[in-house]
């Protein structure tokens, strides 16, 4: 296009042609997570036990927390902020009774993790999300991420109240 907005109309071509494709990319990403874009790792949960939690009230699940290398070193060398590479991942699954153990104790007190809720992993990349201190946040159900941007987007917020010297993050080393 020539004359007054030929040029503004060839730059407004090109930026919707490249969001057209970048979108398209985007959705086409295998099994990333929104807003972030953080993938399932493969072998995640091979890594190091960082510690095990409850959660009570309405999740009622038991979890365990695993770390990448790069977060173990951090972790055993106590240092904050975690570098750049450590990754996070936490599986979680519903605490259930085990009538089983329970028989073989001749009390009710054992329970298990029973069926699998989801996986959840942080990714710290300072250069890719400088918007959120460093971390990515991805959520994975049935090995598939959740693609519900609100959810993802809350991840922050919460970790960000936490205090400074813990980096985001939610988890102490049991050693």
């Amino acid at each position: 296009m020539r004359g007054r907005y030929g040029r503004f109309a060839t730059a407004s071509a090109i930026a919707l042609s490249l969001c057209a494709v970048t979108g398209a990319a985007v959705q086409q990403a295998p099994n990333a997570s929104p807003v972030y874009g953080v993938r399932l790792p493969a072998g995640y949960r091979d890594w190091q036990v960082v510690s095990v939690a409850h959660e009570a009230g309405g999740l009622n699940d038991i979890r365990v927390i695993l770390g990448n290398d790069v977060a173990m070193r951090a972790y055993r060398t106590g240092k904050r902020l975690f570098p750049d590479g450590t990754m996070l991942a936490r599986i979680a699954w519903k605490l259930v009774p085990s009538a089983r153990n329970d028989a073989v104790f001749g009390k009710p007190q054992s329970f298990v993790a029973g069926d699998p809720t989801n996986v959840q992993i942080l990714l710290k990349d300072a250069t890719k999300f400088p918007a959120t201190e460093g971390w990515g946040y991805g959520q994975f159900e049935n090995g598939r991420a959740n693609p519900d941007q609100g959810l993802i987007r809350t991840c922050y917020p919460c970790h960000a109240r936490l205090p400074a010297s813990e980096d985001l993050v939610f988890t102490a080393y049991a050693r």
